[in-house]
């Protein structure tokens, strides 16, 4: 007997909707790991537990996405790798992590060592 559930065989009385029943879910394929640019990412933390990014999630981001306002980004700045949301402001990009009165804004710019490593493109929770 393999170790994988199917959703096929099941105790009890038979689903009606037995013959509907999805097959194994390839995660690697769902998430789109076969492209060299795309990275789990475990999150340290809880700065961005509003956007629903809580401490020890797996994120899966892709180095070759371009940044939109508001998305949720890894970055570096002054020698720290951070995850927050990047927001176009006043002609210039901002970075804004932690939470609440909390959060901080930094500006993104490359002369200054922050730049933008990858762009958030799916969350994976361990833990319920």
């Amino acid at each position: 007997m393999s170790g994988a559930y199917a959703g096929d065989r099941t105790t009890g009385f038979a689903s009606p909707a037995s013959d509907s029943t999805e097959g194994p879910i390839d995660l690697s394929a769902a998430l789109d790991l076969q492209r060299p640019n795309r990275y789990p990412v475990r999150v340290v933390g809880d700065a961005l537990a509003a956007r629903g990014i809580l401490h020890g999630d797996i994120l899966i981001v892709d180095t070759a996405a371009r940044p939109q306002s508001g998305c949720v980004v890894v970055a570096r700045w002054q020698d720290q790798t951070i995850v927050c949301e990047i927001t176009r402001q006043g002609g210039g990009w901002w970075l804004r992590s932690g939470k609440g009165q909390d959060a901080q804004m930094h500006r993104l710019d490359p002369a200054h060592d922050s730049e933008v490593w990858a762009v958030v493109a799916a969350l994976v929770r361990t833990q319920v």
